[in-house]
């Protein structure tokens, strides 16, 4: 059986190879770039067949559930979470990013692949050689960095996936932060999505419940955009109109880099320079005045507001794309604290949120915060996830069982970082897999994202305050009920039926302060 994934897939990479020349602005570099191709597919496939031939024969005459089986799958699982590490090293560009969508879906994934790789993908990405830098700008801008700037450091102070990082400064005196594209990605993109496409649908053949076609299938879809730099330059800037126009209680703590047009290009984006604090540097925070915690209910503040009443969300909110400075020109403090700013960095990733998934989104956060099962279970119907899978949606959004997360009681959804849930939902996540890939498969793209950045905001969190607190749960309920009252308002212009809203959000207001404000102390204190 593997032996006809493996030949259907070199068969089927050649032809992804004849595409790309055929489509190319640059047929001959296109031909040159191809030639990496039959190493690259050979390595995939040999990948993917020995991934297929270990799982196979690894778990052959177990007793499913078995320890023996439980052990096996196991130690499967990070055998073959360590081969498409090794793959994704190899292979570079867009096979880093793949593995960086991996490392942020946890228990959407085996728990053995998350830990891999997200133990190493942001740590050992490519970097771009000077002489490659330098023919990127000779080709986009028709000059070298050493002339477009006054000063160029040739030395990336960052490197990821698809881009490097430079500090620099222009020759009217101003510091920038330049992020170049590494050279002929978006070349070799076609070529690589295309393959890992191959991957994938080998391992599907084979294990027809292993179905994550889905996450090559939004690779394919974000790709181009994220490797459009202009694309990513006009994202920011519309992030930072929607905070301005409709999250003005918290615009001023929300900083978007200013971008330098006339120095910037598709493959070539230059920005103000940040000197900040990363997100999850609590050292750091501390040491400039800020509070954790305050830093906590910024991100989750500023991120409900996205989900929830913008409908355009930054979808990659991984440490290394948020950073931290006091509120400039901020004469307030908490309690000696300074008010933090948050700095959003890396926009070529975001999802739009059309006005029913997004106001169905918020109901059904809505109804998790407040434990209310008929409603959990209309809107996860609602949104895709179907009659019998309504509970494991609503497991996977909140990382709790199902118990949990029906649990009436005051911060039934809280992580506080014991690992009990954790171990709990993990070991659901294990037995669960084909149903929770069934899952994936029914929603729709946008969701699968809000997945994506729900696991980056958690894994913020536990950094910041060591697991989800019941302020970030106060922060979801009242942003979700504004944003559904807000739609009511809009949709209600009669007179009396805009009273009976008023009062509806009066007695909703009434509720989220005794359930957040009264009824902790109450538990406290028995």
């Amino acid at each position: 059986m593997w032996r006809r994934a493996l030949t259907a897939a070199l068969a089927l990479g050649t032809g992804a190879g004849g595409a790309a020349i055929a489509t190319s602005d640059d047929p001959a570099k296109t031909l040159k770039i191809c030639t990496h191709l039959p190493p690259r597919l050979l390595r995939d496939s040999v990948a993917a067949a020995t991934i297929a031939f270990d799982y196979q024969y690894s778990l052959l005459g177990l007793e499913p559930d078995s320890e023996a089986w439980h052990k096996a799958k196991h130690e499967t699982h990070l055998r073959s979470a360590n081969r498409l590490q090794e793959l994704c090293f190899r292979n570079g560009g867009i096979y880093i990013k793949l593995g960086q969508h991996i490392a942020q879906l946890e228990y959407v994934v085996p728990q053995e692949y998350v830990q891999t790789m997200r133990a190493s993908m942001l740590k050992r990405c490519p970097v771009s050689s000077l002489e490659e830098v330098r023919g990127v700008f000779k080709k986009d801008i028709g000059e070298l960095p050493e002339t477009v700037f006054a000063e160029f450091d040739p030395v990336p102070i960052a490197s990821a996936s698809l881009a490097q990082v430079h500090a620099a400064t222009t020759h009217d005196g101003k510091k920038v932060a330049v992020k170049v594209q590494h050279d002929h990605l978006t070349d070799t993109s076609v070529i690589d999505i295309a393959t890992v496409d191959l991957v994938v649908n080998a391992l599907h053949y084979i294990f027809p419940t292993f179905d994550y076609r889905w996450l090559v299938d939004e690779i394919r879809e974000s790709a181009p955009k994220e490797l459009d730099f202009l694309c990513e330059a006009q994202n920011s800037e519309r992030c930072l109109v929607n905070f301005r126009k409709l999250s003005p209680h918290i615009a001023n703590s929300i900083y978007i880099p200013k971008v330098y047009w006339n120095l910037s290009s598709s493959r070539i984006l230059t920005m103000e320079y940040m000197d900040a604090k990363e997100v999850t540097d609590v050292k750091g925070i501390k040491d400039i005045g800020v509070r954790p915690v305050d830093v906590s209910n910024l991100v989750n503040k500023a991120f409900a507001e996205m989900i929830f009443k913008h409908g355009f969300v930054h979808c990659d909110p991984h440490a290394a794309n948020m950073m931290i400075r006091p509120l400039p020109q901020d004469s307030k403090k908490w309690f000696g604290w300074k008010r933090p700013q948050l700095i959003l960095l890396d926009h070529g990733l975001y999802k739009e949120l059309d006005y029913s998934m997004r106001m169905n989104y918020a109901s059904l956060w809505k109804a998790l915060v407040l434990a209310d099962e008929k409603a959990i279970k209309e809107y996860s119907v609602r949104l895709g996830a179907g009659d019998d899978l309504y509970a494991l949606f609503a497991g996977v959004l909140t990382m709790k069982p199902w118990k949990s997360v029906i649990d009436p009681s005051v911060g039934h959804l809280v992580l506080d970082g014991k690992n009990t849930d954790r171990a709990e939902v993990q070991m659901y996540a294990s037995l669960y897999l084909p149903q929770i890939s069934e899952l994936l498969h029914r929603l729709p793209r946008e969701i699968l994202l809000m997945l994506k950045t729900n696991d980056c905001l958690r894994a913020v969190n536990h950094v910041l305050v060591g697991g989800s607190s019941l302020e970030s749960f106060e922060t979801i309920a009242r942003t979700s009920c504004e944003a559904l009252f807000e739609a009511k308002r809009m949709e209600r212009t009669f007179f009396l039926h805009r009273f009976i809203t008023w009062l509806e959000e009066v007695l909703m207001e009434l509720r989220l302060f005794i359930f957040f404000k009264i009824a902790p102390h109450y538990y406290l204190s028995n």
